[in-house]
């Protein structure tokens, strides 16, 4: 266990709902990219309760120690799950933060239980045009799902489907675990992009109501749909990293909480 994280779970529409905590200040909670889980965010717990936050990372259903949906779950299946796992801990109004398809997730829950939400943070959200997520919904639909090979031929695929996504990728431990998480998942990994894919995530940010902030990092895969969220809401603060992956966490640490923290703490 890593040391200084607390570990348990909560009940939701899909079963149960696996988190980890480290702090004991006001809450912050972290929603994961796909597919991936509250392991993302090992390297920021520990320092956003330095910075005085109680850090709270839900894993998705389907992914990490969550319990799986008995059908493809949509975008707003995962926010309302989500959005049960948060009133059933007893947190809100939280200061809620998702990455890639977790920020297509924290976006419905701002806009369907404003109440829960007092501040957000989208750290790299996915604003694709009509025509780009057709494309994307295509490739997965044709991408080979995840499988056992009796020589373990399969651990190797997926190592090099992680390293072809991560363009720059520089963090040994964290394209370990990326690759670890799509294990875990299993034969639905593929079940957060779909979502992701067929969310137009343009409608929420147009329609949130809280102090949001737009997180980003210049080496991020997505970096030119998150321009977008900037245009379509100019008022939201916005904080850039240069460099780095999608695996902006592990990256760069420091950098990523100070710019987490300061937001969550209104400073």
């Amino acid at each position: 266990m890593t040391q200084g994280i607390r570990k348990g779970y909560v009940d939701g529409p899909f079963g149960q709902i696996h988190h980890r905590e480290a702090g004991e200040g006001s809450p912050l909670v972290l929603l994961h990219q796909s597919p991936s889980s509250s392991e993302m965010f090992l390297a920021a717990y520990p320092r956003l309760a330095a910075h005085g936050l109680r850090a709270i990372g839900l894993d998705t259903p389907g992914f990490g120690l969550s319990d799986l949906p008995g059908h493809l779950p949509t975008i707003g299946d995962y926010a309302e799950a989500l959005i049960a796992a948060l009133r059933g801990l007893d947190l809100g109004p939280v200061v809620l933060l998702g990455h890639h398809t977790g920020a297509s997730i924290a976006a419905e829950i701002a806009v369907r239980a404003p109440e829960q939400v007092s501040r957000l943070v989208l750290n790299g959200p996915p604003v694709l045009t009509a025509e780009e997520r057709e494309h994307f919904r295509s490739a997965l639909a044709n991408a080979p799902k995840i499988g056992i090979e009796a020589d373990g031929s399969h651990l190797l695929d997926l190592w090099n489907r992680r390293v072809f996504f991560t363009p720059g990728w520089s963090h040994l431990e964290a394209m370990h675990r990326g690759v670890v998480q799509m294990l875990l998942a299993g034969e639905t990994e593929w079940y957060g992009h779909h979502a992701a894919f067929a969310h137009d995530i343009a409608d929420p940010i147009a329609r949130i109501t809280q102090p949001t902030l737009i997180l980003t990092n210049t080496g991020d895969d997505i970096y030119q749909a998150v321009q977008r969220a900037r245009e379509l809401r100019p008022d939201f603060a916005y904080v850039e990293l240069e460099g780095g992956t999608h695996d902006i966490v592990d990256e760069q640490p420091d950098a990523w909480c100070e710019a987490v923290a300061r937001f969550a703490t209104g400073q």
